[in-house]
């Protein structure tokens, strides 16, 4: 193993802070994991501890057939933001950014520096994009914060990996996926080793987060040289394990194991790995997923549990105004599974309370909340 460390640029005078990158293995292929974008998503975390300590042994018996890199905690920046006892890692106070949107997009200059270069090989393609994929990002403009450093180093990582799984969390949750359509036939089995209770597809779900700026390019770039033949090379996966408050060791465990079992489904582990389960749920569009707010201020009981397979109409909570009485039901606009709910009780506007993942798209637009 080889641990990695990295000093973002623009730290306060007298303070500094470091992002480590575990590598383990070697070879020419690559999966890259983190955990923690959001730095208050602690289950991503937990989950990395156990990955850290398996893979560890599992590079000691000699089962790694590639490289893996794994960054536990991939926002120093935001591990340090607490305020008044609350961690609040979504969001960067110094800018106000979320941690996990507006990642550079490579797809430009990619397209510039490409033009004449790809011939009738996919393979010798792949090699070519991913050495222009790191000359452009050793090009972009001086970083201007941390998190433009951070950012960059990143996707400096990830860029040329085979697999990339980014961990989050819901604040209460399921465990679903977010991902591209053109990858959900290689990731079913990653599904069905998690359990995953709902799997939301979009090409482009608007913000430009972390999976997509690792995956996009490689779409733009086929669509950009259709004479060409450009796989898509960078399998990417956002990864919900479950809501805020999951980190049980044993539920740790078994995740990691999971993820293991997949890397080992992709080439890049030996052994012997449980087979493929069967799966536990469908994937559907993510802009068929309902965003459920509440009609005015008040106190929020939920009428449906986690996983609940809701349809149209049903009510899935309610709110209640303890000063004018007013009571409100607010009630699921599709059929679908109640994969989210938000983990404080009073309702605010502008704040979501609920989401369900639904077949039929009912939005349009940018479909990622902020």
């Amino acid at each position: 193993m080889q641990h990695l460390e990295y000093s973002l640029p623009w730290s306060g005078l007298g303070t500094q802070r470091n992002l480590s990158v575990f590598r383990f293995g070697s070879g020419a292929r690559k999966a890259y994991i983190q955990a923690a974008l959001h730095a208050d998503e602690l289950p991503g975390m937990r989950v990395a501890v156990e990955l850290k300590r398996r893979l560890q042994e599992l590079e000691n018996a000699g089962c790694l057939r590639g490289v893996i890199e794994l960054v536990p905690a991939a926002n120093p920046i935001g591990l340090a933001q607490m305020f008044q006892a609350t961690h609040q890692g979504r969001f960067d106070f110094s800018s106000g950014k979320n941690f996990n949107r507006d990642f550079p997009n490579l797809a430009a200059p990619l397209i510039h520096s490409l033009q004449g270069q790809l011939g009738d090989d996919a393979d010798s393609n792949i090699e070519l994009i991913r050495q222009a994929m790191r000359r452009a990002i050793s090009q972009l403009p001086e970083p201007q914060s941390q998190l433009d450093g951070l950012q960059r180093l990143l996707l400096q990582h990830a860029c040329d990996a085979d697999v990339v799984l980014d961990l989050h969390c819901d604040f209460e949750s399921v465990m679903l996926l977010y991902a591209l359509p053109q990858a959900w036939p290689r990731l079913q089995g990653l599904a069905a080793r998690l359990e995953a209770k709902a799997v939301l597809l979009a090409e482009d779900s608007g913000g430009q987060s972390f999976d997509e700026a690792c995956a996009a390019p490689w779409l733009q770039l086929a669509e950009a040289f259709p004479g060409a033949p450009v796989p898509l090379a960078c399998l990417t996966a956002t990864i919900e394990l479950g809501g805020m408050a999951d980190t049980e060791p044993q539920r740790a465990s078994r995740d990691a194991e999971a993820i293991l079992a997949f890397l080992a489904d992709q080439g890049l582990l030996s052994g012997n790995w449980p087979a493929i389960p069967a799966s536990t749920c469908s994937a559907t569009p993510f802009a068929g997923a309902q965003y459920a707010y509440a009609p005015h201020p008040g106190v929020v009981s939920f009428l449906q549990p986690l996983g609940a397979q809701v349809k149209f109409g049903d009510p899935l909570f309610e709110v209640l105004d303890p000063i004018s009485d007013r009571r409100s039901l607010v009630r699921a606009t599709t059929d679908g599974v109640l994969y989210a709910r938000e983990r404080l009780r009073f309702a605010q506007p502008g704040l979501w309370l609920a989401k369900v993942a639904g077949a039929t798209p009912i939005r349009t637009g940018r479909l990622l909340s902020d």
